[in-house]
């Protein structure tokens, strides 16, 4: 691999000539732009100001724009003569555990390769002694003309340097939590925990760009004439209230079948966590849960209903037939008081005394046909005197 950067580390008084070396490495598909109505190429062309040519690459310099906007040009001897001690070294500053670096603050990886072999002992010795204390180092190097941190850790026999951001180029995350208030339940981290433990089990190598197979393939088959374009699927999103802990157990049994290898399962645990669901509201009963089916009748509850049905009606005919009887005591007592006084007054008494039995036995006859039926019968002799 090519080096970028020759130097030394500084550890100590004891100094390890080193070679910077690029650990990571694109494979990002790049494009060009091209104009549309041809599809001839776009390209950016570094031309100078002053006599419109174009600069080739070995001609273009540094320089710095004043306020005025007179330039200052500067060149790589006046950035190495810089009194700083981080020109050409890397500069080990501290040793704190790994734990205490933030991540945000993460930038390029590099590797660190002896240069020579009078460096082999030295480097060797850094890297047992940061394999044994289980610490990393803080150093600070220069690169690229401005100094940056640096974190040195070992990487099976190789120390590798990740380049860090200054404390002060790390953004305060103002604004950026939610600022309603949650309330997250025992249950629920216990769920998060269980699938978290499950999908922790991935092996890092086994993950792959996934985006850049299928523009690969979408290349390979533009190149082949065989392409044609499809739809992205989008799925709709859910208009329901998503049940937390359902989907929490949905994906924890998914996750635990892709591992088992059940494919099947894994499939059918997985469109049921995609799903929406409601959260049933306790307490609450459902209209069918409410309203009980109507019992089956049986042959002796027909048979009552039917006696009671019979004894009700022989009631109405009674207590009509005091009604009947009541009025034709009336109209007998209205005729008798025409033909004399005192024979029409005593048929008015008695007339009225047998409406009023009458009366009485109507009322009684609807509390039982059986009792309403012979008062009815004691009182149409009576009827029959009194005219």
């Amino acid at each position: 691999m090519r080096s970028i950067w020759n130097g030394a580390i500084s550890f100590g008084l004891v100094s390890i000539p080193i070679k910077l070396v690029n650990a990571t490495e694109s494979h990002s598909i790049s494009f060009r732009q091209i104009h549309v109505s041809d599809g001839g190429r776009v390209r950016y062309r570094k031309v100078c100001d002053l006599d419109g040519e174009e600069v080739p690459a070995a001609e273009i310099g540094k320089g710095y724009e004043e306020a005025d906007g007179s330039i200052v040009p500067i060149t790589d001897e006046d950035l190495a003569r810089l009194p700083i001690p981080t020109a050409k070294t890397i500069e080990i500053v501290s040793f704190v555990p790994a734990e205490e670096i933030d991540p945000l603050q993460m930038d390029a990886a590099y590797y660190l390769a002896a240069n020579g072999a009078t460096a082999a002992k030295p480097y060797t010795l850094l890297r047992e002694a940061l394999k044994r204390s289980r610490k990393v180092a803080i150093a600070k190097y220069a690169l690229r003309g401005r100094e940056r941190l640096g974190m040195l850790r070992v990487v099976d026999d190789v120390i590798a340097m990740h380049g860090l951001l200054w404390p002060d180029e790390i953004r305060q995350p103002e604004g950026v939590a939610p600022e309603a208030s949650v309330t997250v339940r025992e249950a629920e981290l216990d769920l998060a925990d269980a699938l978290m433990a499950t999908l922790g089990e991935v092996e890092i190598a086994s993950l792959h760009d996934d985006y850049r197979e299928a523009v690969e393939a979408m290349l390979a088959a533009k190149t082949g004439e065989g392409f044609e374009p499809a739809e992205a699927v989008v799925e709709p999103a859910g208009g329901q209230v998503i049940d937390l802990m359902a989907a929490l157990e949905s994906s924890v049994r998914a996750a635990k079948a892709s591992r088992a290898g059940g494919s099947g399962d894994s499939a059918e645990s997985a469109e049921s966590a995609a799903e929406a669901e409601v959260t049933p509201i306790r307490g609450r009963r459902t209209p069918a849960a409410s309203a009980p089916a109507p019992k089956a009748v049986g042959g002796k509850k027909s048979t009552a209903s039917a006696g009671t049905a019979k004894k009700t009606a022989a009631a109405k005919k009674t207590a009509a037939g005091g009604k009947k009887s009541t009025a034709t005591a009336k109209g007998a007592a209205g005729t008798k008081s025409g033909a004399g006084a005192r024979a029409g007054a005593r048929s008015t008494k008695s007339a009225s005394a047998a409406g009023a039995k009458s009366a009485g036995t109507s009322r009684a006859s609807a509390g039982g046909a059986t009792a309403g039926a012979g008062t009815a019968k004691k009182a149409a002799p009576r009827k029959r005197s009194s005219a």
